[in-house]
């Protein structure tokens, strides 16, 4: 028997929701395990690459514009490349050893901006809790029930309109996050030591780090280096982040309703990008299988996904049929799926 993925393509096994989450768990258990070969190789591909490059633009920025910019998106895409290795750090994945985990994980932090230990541990709540309408919050893309949208007073609906909307989420919000948030990370507890410190010597590395940086080169070079690489790479990363949770049949539900495996399985979706753009992304488009298993490195998803068809049959999205995914907007629970924001006032 066959079944429909959500762009129309067939599927040759039942869609995910309809499998034993503990038999799908089993198929990928063999592949979380790090290999330090694989795991240095890709950091030698991708870090070197991204400083060399980097200071190529701001070289030679200062005798044509144009020829520097034309490296933006290649230095973003190793940006990307760059914060899905800290990603897996903080999952324990990347290395065998806790201790180079760590150690590597918050040393990228100084060039990706995110403080290690605060993004980890907010990251890690958003892995216990995806699809829990009852524990929305840290790590998540806010999202309103229509029920909660009709409630709210007209001020806050048309806040909510601008964060929801796709220039606030792709522009404004990467800045936000790389340069408020992240730098004082204000809606965490203050009883969240290890957190906060972790904010607090970022900062002060990073500070170090600009200030040589601007000593090198000049301030106007580093931010107009700088500067377009991230907003780019801020905007693709929110990109994905939005299509791997925020499409039509997604899974959320109360927290007598929710359950961990499924909302694994069914709440997140495997975003079919052409191979190149699978490689800069780290292979994040395999996102229902990481999140099966938070353990398996990015460099292993694609040789799982491909060991078994059971482990194929997600909601599947390509760049093009992604694209219908911005204009969801609010969980509907009664029709149990994202809808956009209604025509009509309640």
């Amino acid at each position: 028997m066959t079944h429909e993925s959500q762009d129309g393509r067939p599927l040759l096994t039942p869609p995910l929701r309809d499998d034993p989450a503990r038999s799908l768990r089993s198929l990928v258990t063999p592949y979380a395990r790090p290999d330090r070969r694989k795991a240095l190789w890709q950091l030698a591909n991708t870090l070197p690459p991204l400083v060399g490059l980097w200071v190529l633009m701001a070289l030679t920025l200062e005798w044509s514009r144009g020829w520097s910019l034309l490296l933006v998106p290649l230095v973003a895409g190793l940006y990307v490349r760059l914060f899905i290795i800290q990603h897996d750090c903080g999952h324990g994945s990347f290395f065998a050893s806790a201790r180079l985990n760590r150690t590597v994980g918050a040393a990228l932090g100084l060039i990706t901006l995110f403080p290690f230990a605060y993004w980890r541990r907010t990251h890690a709540i958003h892995h216990g809790t995806s699809g829990n309408l009852d524990r929305r919050g840290l790590g998540d893309i806010q999202t309103l029930t229509v029920r909660e949208y009709r409630a709210l007073p007209r001020a806050q609906r048309l806040a909510y309109r601008l964060y929801r909307s796709m220039p606030v989420l792709l522009g404004i919000g990467p800045l936000y996050q790389l340069l408020v948030k992240h730098r004082v990370p204000f809606d965490l507890p203050l009883s969240w030591r290890a957190e906060w410190a972790s904010a607090f010597w970022n900062n002060v590395t990073l500070s170090v780090a600009v200030l040589a940086l601007c000593r090198v080169f000049g301030w106007s070079i580093v931010l107009a280096v700088h500067m377009p690489v991230m907003l780019l790479a801020g905007a693709a990363g929110v990109w994905l982040f939005y299509v791997q949770h925020q499409f039509e049949r997604a899974y959320w539900a109360r927290q007598e309703q929710w359950n961990a495996d499924s909302a694994a399985i069914a709440g997140s979706s495997f975003y079919d990008l052409p191979r190149v753009v699978h490689w800069f992304t780290g292979n994040i488009g395999y996102h229902h299988i990481h999140h099966l298993s938070s353990r398996v490195p990015n460099y292993r998803l694609r040789e799982c996904f491909e060991s078994d068809p059971r482990l194929q049959a997600a909601p599947r999205f390509t760049l093009a049929s992604s694209l219908r995914c911005a204009r969801l907007k609010l969980w509907d629970e009664d029709a149990a799926r994202m809808v956009g924001f209604p025509t009509q006032p309640a």
